[in-house]
């Protein structure tokens, strides 16, 4: 009855519906990983948003690479912004999709503008002072308001030195005078000529806002979205169970396909076979 299955269609089918239920189950935990790494991201940022800030020097240091457990930490600079070095970091929008580590949300492209800060000991601390235009010209420096002068303590979201593989921005070459792709010390040093050390990661700024006109303040990272990584592993775990389920309908299709031609080949009428004369018969009538 079943020998069907042996055939070229049914032997190709079950092999690619074998193929395919270990590729389903590993997407499915594939987004899980995603969902559970999107959940403890927006802990981590929730944390650092909540928490006393700290001076910027008990964190961080020149060469020190900033932990994933100290993303979006709140923290304290005090020195003097050099604007002489200030460098502008290229396609960035005005919004900051947070829980992914990627700044975006917003619709118009423009720059991030990076100031280093001076601190006491004569290192710097790169602060993204925020989001501006990028003007008719975007192969000249843009006009951009000074911030403020003298001495100045500002309030800041720590973070990681950005790099390609964390980004997934290209670092491009040949780029304007002072203008960078990338918003890390070596980028910025390598663009505006900046000779003091800096240390790991940047600030991007909270406090105290730019005067009107200044460059718009990154918002505050949204943390409360999960994002659709459940659902999406759910569907691939009900795509797995679907196979199995799919290969035995098909399968008791094919079987009363196979038995209802059987029985109507059972129940067709035969025709009569033509009756042949008696050869006797045959020779007296001639």
């Amino acid at each position: 009855m079943y020998r069907f299955l042996l055939s070229r269609q049914w032997v190709i089918l079950t092999l690619i519906g074998l193929l395919l239920m270990p590729v389903m189950v590993r997407l499915g935990f594939w987004q899980l990983h995603r969902h559970e790494h999107r959940v403890a991201n927006n802990r981590i940022i929730a944390a650092g948003l909540k928490a006393t800030p700290v001076p910027v020097e008990s964190v961080t240091s020149p060469g020190y690479d900033v932990p994933r457990k100290d993303l979006y930490r709140m923290v304290t600079a005090t020195g003097h912004y050099d604007t002489s070095h200030e460098v502008v970091a290229r396609h960035r929008t005005a919004g900051n999709s947070g829980s992914d580590d990627t700044s975006g949300g917003g619709e118009e492209v423009g720059y991030h503008v990076i100031t280093p800060l001076i601190l006491d000991d004569g290192r710097a601390v790169l602060v993204n002072r925020g989001w501006i235009s990028p003007g008719d010209d975007p192969t000249k420096f843009p006009k951009i308001n000074p911030p403020p002068s003298g001495e100045v303590t500002v309030v800041g979201r720590l973070r990681p030195d950005e790099s390609t593989s964390s980004t997934g921005i290209h670092d491009r070459k040949g780029l304007p005078p002072r203008q960078i792709m990338l918003i890390n010390g070596s980028e910025v040093k390598s663009a505006g000529g900046l000779p003091e050390q800096t240390v790991g990661g940047y600030l991007e700024l909270v406090s105290p806002k730019p005067a009107h006109g200044g460059p718009q303040v990154v918002p505050e990272p949204d943390h409360s979205s999960i994002g659709p990584h459940m659902a999406y592993a759910i569907q691939w775990w009900l795509f797995t169970t679907m196979v199995p389920v799919g290969w035995v309908v098909l399968l008791r299709r094919e079987r009363a396909d196979i038995l209802a031609a059987r029985k109507k080949q059972s129940e067709t009428p035969r025709e009569p076979d033509t009756p042949q004369e008696p050869e006797d018969s045959v020779r007296v009538a001639v």
